[in-house]
């Protein structure tokens, strides 16, 4: 079979107050693995919804097998045989697997009849092959954040496109699962087809992609044969600078204070039994594998779980907290992990998204007072370094790194008190260059008093960033170690076999 190609010819897109795409140009030949970095707010996922149908370019061209090509919706370049995965997951919470696997062709009997038996063998033939515990009956909304993921790679699988771009694919998926998807995509490359893989992910670059294009401010930087360059090359060409050794780098808290929270022997319907402290000052770091009860326990912590049992300590005071507001309001502070779906209000502006734990502060009245609300985002802006032309910009139409710097401006505005700060995958899709300047600010954070709760699965990220980092593993705490004690072989000894 011929392989395909795709062509991307000077395409231009502008939003207002920024250029997303700049007469970037560069071809992907079927039958190779073309990785696209860059920073957050590069272009990434903008020439990737041109691409889907999702957007139009306002200059420029798609040429597919050397043919121009335009696109109108996404079921139009679903026809000419494109698959783009998002990082935001496009599924049908309330329907089973097989119905958002062939959502847009259900196999019918005769007269638009369901055929049921050949949806569920053909649902599982697909499942088969990625090898996943789950059913073709089971509800999506039900299942895991990683194997919602699988689904949705699953959907673009069964279409058999001749081109597929992943976008931040492995973001929520355990190792094993990764495999399964780096075996997927190696028959997709012996097949012929072309495949456009974004991540920041550098290991994964390296082991997966032939090719990489690198954009930097919506302008294609360079090119490099990916068994012909190193891994600073590529972040000195994504960041426009040296990072250098970005852990050695951080200036962090050397005056750890006295306990701040404790949670003794914390029961709920996911946490076996959890016992911790967490001190002034003190970046605590949790690390376990997927699925570990990291998330569940500080959700538990927060207010949002039932806890059956157990005690909760804050600055020497037992507290049981009902819901998040109570939480927010003693000083407890969530980033959590799905920042898009539960962080942030994505179609409000920064101003509305950094003000809304403090509305009532900030009223004049009986109305809200606007400066007030404009001061607090145009200090979260200044603070972070948040890129937008506006503070009017709606969250939605913020890179990822940009939208974890809204969560961080709102827990940490001058209205707020807080004494805790929980951040949950907090680098999850973000670049390079942005990830040093989140663990610059955590140390800062943890500089100023607040005691920081850092989860990441990223392990090296949590044994450099961390103080002291507690390991899980199926519902349990199953050890302790400081950063200078922390080996990955010992904390993946902790959370493999407890």
């Amino acid at each position: 079979m011929e392989n395909k190609s795709v062509e991307f010819k000077n395409l231009s897109k502008a939003f207002p107050g920024v250029q997303a795409l700049d007469n970037v140009s560069f071809q992907v030949e079927g039958g190779k693995v073309c990785a696209l970095m860059g920073e957050n707010g590069a272009g990434k996922s903008t020439l990737l919804k041109i691409l889907s149908g999702d957007l139009s370019a306002d200059e420029g061209d798609i040429c597919i097998n050397g043919v121009r090509q335009s696109f109108s919706s996404p079921r139009d370049a679903i026809k000419s045989s494109i698959s783009v995965i998002y990082q935001e997951r496009q599924l049908v919470a309330a329907m089973n697997v097989m119905e958002n696997i062939f959502l847009e062709d259900l196999p019918t009997i005769k007269m638009g009849i369901l055929n049921l038996a050949a949806l569920k063998s053909k649902t599982q033939e697909i499942i088969d092959t990625f090898g996943l515990p789950i059913k073709p009956t089971d509800i999506v909304g039900r299942l895991s954040v990683a194997h919602q993921q699988m689904v949705e790679i699953m959907k673009a699988y069964r279409r058999d496109s001749d081109i597929i771009a992943f976008d931040e694919p492995t973001a929520p998926l355990t190792d094993k699962e990764i495999k399964i998807l780096f075996e997927v995509i190696g028959r997709l490359k012996k097949s012929g087809k072309v495949i456009i893989y974004v991540s920041h992910r550098m290991a994964e670059i390296f082991q997966i992609s032939d090719n990489i294009v690198v954009l930097k401010d919506g302008k294609l930087v360079k090119t490099f044969v990916t068994d012909e360059t190193t891994a600073k090359e590529l972040i000195t060409a994504m960041v426009g600078r040296d990072i250098g050794d970005t852990y050695a780098n951080l200036s962090r808290n050397e005056k750890i204070g006295d306990v701040l929270l404790e949670v003794k022997n914390l029961k709920t319907a996911d946490i076996k039994s959890a016992s911790f402290k967490l001190h002034y000052g003190e970046v605590l770091g949790f690390a376990g594998l997927v699925g570990a009860g990291r998330t569940e326990l500080m959700r538990a912590v927060f207010g949002i779980d039932t806890i059956e049992s157990g005690e909760i300590w804050l600055e020497g005071k037992r507290v049981c907290f009902k819901s998040p507001r109570q939480a927010i309001n003693n000083g407890i502070a969530l980033c959590p992990e799905d920042r898009k779906e539960q962080g942030l209000v994505l179609s409000r502006s920064i101003k509305d998204n950094v003000s809304i734990p403090v509305l009532k502060k900030i009223k004049k009245g009986l109305f809200l007072n606007e400066k007030a609300e404009a001061e607090l985002a145009d200090d979260a802006v200044r603070k972070y370094s948040i890129k937008t032309p506006s503070i009017n910009k709606l969250a939605a139409e913020l890179s990822g790194g940009n939208q974890q710097k809204v969560i961080l401006g709102r827990w940490t505005s001058r209205k707020m008190t807080t004494k805790i700060l929980i951040l949950d995958e907090p680098t999850k899709g973000i670049d390079v260059g942005t990830k040093a300047e989140v663990y610059q600010m955590v140390c800062d954070l943890a500089k100023s008093g607040i005691g920081v709760i850092f989860i990441s699965s990223e392990m090296m990220e949590v044994l450099n960033v961390s103080d002291n980092i507690i390991v899980m593993h199926n519902g349990h705490i199953t050890g302790q170690v400081t950063r200078q004690e922390a080996t990955e072989e010992n904390v993946l000894h902790l959370a493999m076999l407890g």
